[in-house]
């Protein structure tokens, strides 16, 4: 008879070793960023890996049916508060993203990036798979996506409009809608593509101009990006080492602990460590597409697949904005850049997929319960 307990031994520990060896060197890198201090950042990201750890592990333990009977509920629920980020929000930074609760401040769209996935899920598990390929398939999805993302782009914030949507229409891409929706809907936004730039606020539009040609202004506008590649080449294969970064440690690199912290990991640890990290997160996202695949209903299929996506999404833009691949809009690395709500954000995601895993396993095998 084993001393561990039953439920303790039959928790998910390879996918939590595998989150604890990610944000264990995210910490070793904002540790260096501090210039060898623990404060302010790296024994915040421990405490808050902690207690966002014990709150993904007992959302695993929750059932899935609870989070497919409250997904619309929680989407108006989150919807609502975008309002009232419109109405009472605090501005900071030149942008309105928060509301003040008084023992913190909330950011309801960090809520989105999950709640839009569930819901869009919830709306095409309900839906006959005959209705799939009609239009009443289609438009209820697309402002179930649109409202929350203009909201959010009002405030104004591009990243986190951009990951809403990405998250809601990837759940459309795997309800089974037509191929040729998408192929036109690129083709159509390629076209108001102009028009929608001009939309943009002065600063976007610069992010925008920036990223086609970075060297135009290096000491202005395209200093983050020109620091940032830098940083990553200098780094060579092997990096600089520990506590041996300069772009960071000199204060050339800005925001080097949370936006572009894969810049200040990179110069010290080279191309291996990027690599090495990178094949950390692909496991993750072989894990999440695993668990859709094996999950038992049409609501646990798209609900995993899609968080699973919301977190590629993270990771795919943050590393593209580092490298000058794509503009700057402010999307953190998880586990990696210093901060709250994107780890909780994740931790949500990684959370729910869990519950769905255990879901699964237990109705094929009864092995985790």
């Amino acid at each position: 008879m084993s001393i561990v307990p039953y439920s303790i031994a039959r928790l998910p520990w390879k996918l939590m070793g595998l989150l604890t060896a990610i944000a264990g060197f995210g910490t070793i890198v904002l540790y260096s960023a501090a210039g060898g201090s623990i404060t302010p950042w790296a024994i915040n990201q421990i405490i808050r890996f902690t207690l966002f750890s014990a709150m993904a592990l007992t959302l695993a333990r929750l059932p899935v049916s609870l989070f497919a009977a409250y997904a619309l509920p929680g989407y108006v629920a989150v919807l609502g508060a975008l309002v009232l980020v419109e109405l009472i929000g605090g501005v900071a930074g030149g942008s309105q993203r928060w509301i003040n609760l008084g023992f913190m401040q909330l950011q309801p769209s960090e809520f989105m990036k999950p709640v839009i996935v569930l819901a869009v899920a919830q709306f095409y598990a309900r839906l006959p798979v005959g209705e799939v390929r009609r239009w009443n398939a289609i438009w209820p999805a697309l402002v179930m996506i649109g409202l929350p993302a203009v909201l959010v782009l009002i405030q104004p914030d591009l990243g986190t409009a951009t990951m809403i949507t990405a998250g809601g229409v990837t759940v459309m891409f795997l309800a089974g809608l037509p191929l040729r929706l998408f192929i036109g809907a690129g083709a159509a936004g390629a076209c108001i593509v102009p028009i929608a730039f001009s939309f943009l606020h002065d600063y976007q539009q610069k992010r925008v101009l920036i990223f086609l040609d970075p060297e135009s202004d290096p000491l202005g506008a395209g200093y983050h990006i020109s620091q940032s590649k830098i940083a990553i080449g200098s780094g060579g294969l092997f990096g600089k080492g520990f506590l041996n970064g300069t772009q960071s440690h000199l204060d050339y690199l800005p925001e080097g602990h949370t936006d572009f912290v894969f810049a200040t990991m990179a110069e010290e640890w080279g191309l291996m460590g990027g690599v090495l990290l990178i094949l950390g997160f692909v496991l993750l996202f072989r894990w999440g597409i695993k668990v859709s695949m094996r999950a038992q209903d049409r609501f646990s299929r798209l609900t995993a697949a899609g968080l699973t996506t919301t977190i590629f999404f993270y990771v795919a833009i943050n590393l593209m904005m580092v490298m000058g691949l794509a503009p700057v809009v402010g999307i953190p690395l998880p586990f990696m850049s210093y901060g709250g709500s994107s780890m909780l954000t994740v931790m949500l995601c990684i959370g729910i997929i869990m519950a769905i895993d255990r879901s699964a396993r237990h109705n094929n095998s009864g092995t985790w319960r």
